[in-house]
């Protein structure tokens, strides 16, 4: 019988970790957070391309969610969660330090796949996840 291998660790990205990956700006993350993205298997919840593509309208960002998806899944395996979006609202009924919904199930998402790493450069998200990373 062969060795176990353990499952992938997987990481979470918040939509200000996607939008400054894409553009190629890792200098100021933490050697722990470079190292996660090196190690796990990246995801995010799908709020962030909501909230992606609500920024590409507004004309905060040059390219949909869509095209920023699809060149973060080709240069780093980035993907879309697939969890239930049940599963997803009740880790995020729990999550009571704020009010934005996008926060909300951002960080439920990473909740809901066992306490996730979750990388973010959101200063409230870090205070009040334990997992939040940056």
């Amino acid at each position: 019988m062969g060795a176990k291998v353990a499952p992938p660790l997987i990481a979470y990205l918040d939509t200000n970790a996607v939008i400054w990956l894409a553009a190629g700006r890792t200098a100021s993350l933490s050697p722990r957070a470079a190292k996660l993205l090196e190690t796990s298997d990246l995801l995010i919840s799908a709020m962030v391309l909501l909230e992606l593509e609500m920024l590409h309208k507004a004309g905060g960002l040059a390219q949909g969610a869509n095209e920023i998806l699809a060149h973060m899944a080709q240069r780093i395996g980035l993907g879309v969660c697939q969890l239930p979006m049940a599963a997803i609202v009740d880790q995020a009924i729990s999550v009571n330090w704020t009010r934005e919904p996008g926060d909300r199930l951002i960080v439920a998402n990473a909740m809901a796949r066992n306490e996730a790493p979750l990388i973010t450069s959101d200063r409230r998200i870090r205070e009040h996840y334990s997992n939040a990373i940056w």
